[in-house]
């Protein structure tokens, strides 16, 4: 186990010291940069959900109740989002943090959306990780198929966003590397959907499903 980050700091790698009014000006001056951060992030989110899609072939996987198609991954619902779990064990340590922070299911499902993991390891690892984790998010193995090839993940990590359209899969979105550490929150995901949040103030193509903010939010055993 690796020791934590020495807690000592030396009085010149402090913040500096300022008077009230020097602060108020100095946060005021960062929150207009949050916000112009924020509306960026608007923007791209509207960006990815004008992403064209790209159809996905058949693949069988194992999970929980056997044998899985990637159709079955979606648990009936319209958006999968999947994480490509590195193969172990020993297990990737930024895998199990990543899987750590993800928020709880409930919300994701309440927008039509299904978050599952699936990795190269054999399933049954993978089930002991789970228990010993108390992950709520899916596992299925995808060993000795081409999925993770074919996700541009077969030695690594990475995010993909699929969407069904009756007995069809497309896929829609996917990112890797650190392209993968501001993930995890209900809104983080549904950001890097085609359907979004699903709510009227985004800029989302006509015809797509939308709600006014915050009626949809439950506490997640209310749904």
């Amino acid at each position: 186990m690796s020791a934590p980050p020495s807690t000592e700091l030396a009085p010149e790698a402090l913040p500096p010291v300022v008077t009230p009014q020097e602060w108020a000006v100095a946060a005021a001056e960062l929150r207009a940069a949050e916000k112009e951060h924020m509306r960026a992030g608007d923007a791209l989110a509207a960006r990815r959900r004008r992403m064209p899609m790209v159809e996905f072939g058949g693949y069988t996987f194992e999970g929980a109740d056997g044998p899985a198609t990637l159709l079955d991954l979606f648990e009936g619902r319209r958006q999968l989002v999947v994480y490509q779990f590195m193969a172990g064990p020993p297990w990737c340590q930024g895998c199990c943090l990543f899987t750590d922070q993800i928020s709880h299911l409930a919300h994701l499902h309440a927008r039509d959306t299904t978050m599952a993991n699936v990795s190269l390891s054999r399933y049954e690892d993978l089930a002991a990780l789970r228990e010993r984790m108390g992950w709520q998010v899916p596992f299925y193995s995808s060993l000795g198929n081409d999925f993770a090839t074919d996700c541009g993940t077969a030695e690594g990590f990475g995010l993909s966003v699929f969407l069904r359209h009756d007995d069809r899969v497309f896929r829609t979105y996917f990112t890797t590397d650190r392209g993968g550490e501001a993930i995890g929150t209900v809104w983080s995901i549904l950001d890097r959907t085609p359907l979004g949040r699903q709510e009227t103030w985004e800029d989302t193509p006509a015809g797509r499903p939308q709600t006014a903010p915050y009626q949809w939010w439950r506490l997640h055993d209310e749904y």
